[in-house]
């Protein structure tokens, strides 16, 4: 029954077609935000004086007048009401890595026996959810629930099915933030005011400095019925065993190959839902190994690309079960293959149109240019721990530092003009500007090719945080993580960088210096400071762990110590100082990160243990019995000496199937017994690092066995869809 059960359901996935896509009649441009209030949808909606304070509330961060607020909401609902809505919910963000909800219908008592549809503005601008069963690292005890969602007019509503989706973000009843979002908007007020600031020594006209982000979606796709059968994957998001298959990604073929049918009909689908919700995607390819694949959409805002980043992932989830898949937002589900990230492609843009991380045309745009590419190495350079641990988690572990994926040791790529550059700067006696080479032409002897512009850059896949010719491109963060994790480290850093970067400046200013000579002096300061976060080599080498730990660079590699610099006194200082976060806040996040890990991998240990136990011993004994029942028929049939030399084999699997088996066994035990113990400790920060030290290495062991165990047992007993079943979708 296993063996027919096993292949039927690989059958039936094999068997699957790619369905008909409704394509919209209209061009993308045309349906382009169908599903979202935004400002066209603002002033045809709204009365004019209420849209020109909206539009001063998202475009320059005016405060939100309250007393607008019921005539927003009046034409809210009547937007709402004429597409077919009939619900509304504060849509917000929890330290879970995903999104929450409540639903609520629009609906009142008349006060005549019937009802009336009903949205004021005291319901859009702020609402009341349960706090206490969201994770809240002891701001909030079980018995006190009370907390308090709040709109974010800077993003704007949508609409999923027959709900209309306020973005808000989520605290306590005592004011400390219980969401990624409300953090997140602070860094990004504090590092545009730090940047507006700096920007006036080059700039009159600059009012506002923008955070862009660029996010590359990386995910993998199974079959729905292969997905089903493994109890793993269900469980954890990953496949806890499973050796691999004999072709997986080393022939290079499914980069950049064609895409499926099948998958092409999903990302066909994906993308109309998703420019319908006015999520900007532009990119989409086959990536390094089998069934990955890459999403990407054009810069945004770093507030609104982060909530259509989370809005994307809980869409990609839906959109795949209508096709028969699900996604696989993971690291690591699958072992010995490449892992997905999320590469997070950030950049400060001015008011006047200036990319404050390009280059000039002028002497003056390039003392600008290496102001904030500095500036960014400063930031990046004293907080380099606290960026791991923002993109630090129990799955993200798996994938950093494999030799697919950026080390997991922060540093920062920056090209060999730029690398020059600083080295004159930091070298020179004079105080003198200077002029960047501009895009070089290559000549390529083929006549039908025209020539190619070249960057100023290369690309180091090796680096974690590299620059790309106008942007930095910070290549850690995990498929399945929320974006702000790192947007508020990485923002809060640079606002510290550029405050002090400022004030610096300004002293030497007071002190008689002229502008350029002072920011030179200054930079000539920070270059030789930040110079060990600077490394172009490569990152996965030996030799770079040993040089990174002599420049003082985090090398750690344990999960739960990583979070510590979440509390270093220098990541408190900066987070505080720029008001990003206080201490109690800092110190909830870590507990609610220590208790996530530990219940990562407590659950993948029992699910391990269970498949172990129910799965992977009995088929293998089974296996085993049959292979004795031959060695008992063949010494029937041919007698004892003759037969033990025709069974040679057979003799030699049932011991070592008996071996492995036996092992397996004593190391489940070990392994519950670790957790056991592990449980038994108060400190959640010591019961985490426990869990890493010792309880993983157990698991770790046990798949070992299991994988050895898979390619001896007949494969028509094997209970599991195996690594090339699961890998390639037909």
């Amino acid at each position: 029954m296993a063996n027919n059960l096993r292949f039927q359901v690989v059958e039936e996935a094999f068997k699957k077609r790619a369905l008909d896509v409704k394509v919209p009649s209209e061009r993308p441009s045309e349906y382009f935000g169908k599903y979202v209030f935004n400002k066209e949808k603002m002033y045809r909606y709204l009365p004019k004086d209420v849209y020109d304070k909206m539009v001063d509330v998202m475009d320059n961060g005016a405060r939100l007048d309250r007393s607008i607020a019921d005539a927003v909401a009046a034409g809210m609902k009547q937007w709402a009401l004429e597409m077919g809505v009939t619900h509304y919910t504060h849509w917000f963000q929890p330290l879970t890595e995903g999104t929450a909800e409540k639903h609520d219908a629009f609906v009142e008592h008349d006060g005549k026996g019937g009802m009336i549809e009903k949205f004021s503005g005291k319901l859009l601008v702020q609402q009341e959810p349960d706090a206490s069963s969201f994770p809240n690292g002891g701001i909030r005890n079980t018995f006190e629930a009370r907390g308090y969602s709040a709109w974010d007019p800077t993003s704007p509503v949508f609409i999923i099915d027959d709900t209309l989706c306020i973005p808000t973000i989520f605290i306590a009843y005592t004011g400390e933030a219980l969401d990624y979002k409300a953090p997140l908007l602070r860094a990004l007020h504090a590092v545009g005011k730090a940047a507006c600031d700096v920007c006036q020594y080059f700039y009159d006209d600059v009012k506002k400095v923008q955070v862009n982000l660029g996010w590359e979606q990386e995910y993998f796709l199974v079959d729905e019925g292969l997905y089903s059968a493994r109890p793993d994957l269900l469980m954890t998001g990953r496949t806890l065993m499973g050796h691999e298959s004999a072709k997986n990604q080393q022939m290079d073929d499914h980069y950049f190959g064609t895409i499926p049918d099948r998958v092409q009909a999903f990302m066909k689908d994906l993308e109309i839902q998703a420019l319908e919700l006015a999520i900007p995607v532009k990119t989409r390819h086959n990536e390094v190994a089998p069934n990955q694949f890459e999403l990407a959409p054009i810069f945004e805002e770093c507030n609104l690309a982060v909530d259509h980043n989370m809005l994307l992932m809980s869409l990609m989830k839906k959109v795949a079960r209508n096709h028969g898949f699900r996604v696989l937002l993971h690291e690591k589900p699958f072992d010995g293959i490449n892992g997905s990230g999320k590469h997070q492609n950030w950049s400060l843009s001015a008011s006047n149109g200036v990319l404050l991380h390009a280059p000039g045309k002028t002497p003056e745009e390039n003392l600008r240019f290496v102001t904030f590419i500095v500036e960014t190495l400063m930031a990046v350079y004293h907080h380099n721990g606290l960026l791991k641990a923002s993109i630090m988690s129990a799955t993200n572990a798996h994938r950093l530092g494999g030799n697919e994926a950026p080390p997991a040791i922060i540093s920062s790529f920056l090209g060999t003009q730029l690398t020059e550059l600083l080295n004159h700067i930091e070298q020179s006696d004079k105080n003198e500007l200077f002029n960047l080479k501009g895009k070089q032409g290559m000549e390529i002897d083929i006549p039908q090719i025209p020539d190619l512009i070249v960057d100023n850059t290369d690309r180091n896949r090796t680096s974690p945080f590299a620059f790309t010719g106008n942007r930095f491109e910070f290549r850690a963060p995990g498929s399945s993580v929320n974006c702000a994790s790192a947007m508020i480290a990485l923002n809060a850093a640079m606002a510290e960088a550029l405050i002090s970067f400022k004030k610096r400046v300004d002293a030497k200013i007071a002190g008689g210096e002229n502008q350029v000579s002072a920011i030179l002096e200054v930079l000539k300061d920070d270059i030789k400071t930040c110079k060990p976060i600077r490394f172009d080599g490569n990152g996965y080498s030996e030799e770079w762990v040993k040089e990174a730990e002599r420049r003082g660079l985090d090398i750690n590699n344990s999960c739960p110590v990583i979070f510590e610099h979440y509390l270093d006194d220098s990541s408190v200082r900066m987070f505080e100082a720029t008001k990003v976060m206080n201490r109690k806040e800092l110190e909830a996040r870590n507990e609610v990160k220590w208790e996530t890990y530990v219940k990562t991998v407590q659950i993948e240990a029992r699910v391990l243990g269970d498949l172990a136990m129910n799965h992977i011993i009995p088929v293998s004994t089974h296996y085993q019995s049959q292979l004795i029942k031959n060695v008992h028929g063949m010494k029937e049939v041919f007698g004892e000496e003759h037969a033990n030399r025709l069974s040679a084999r057979n003799l030699k699997l049932i011991e070592e199937i008996a071996e492995r088996t036996e092992r397996i066994e004593q190391l489940v035990e070990e392994l519950t017994d670790a957790r056991r113990m592990a449980n038994r400790i108060d400190s959640i920060h010591q019961r985490a690092i426990t869990y890493h030290d010792s309880v993983c290495p157990k698991m770790e062991a046990i798949r070992y066995e299991i994988d050895k165990l898979e390619m001896i047992v007949e494969d028509g007993l094997w209970t599991l869809p195996k690594y090339r079943e699961l890998l390639f979708i037909r």
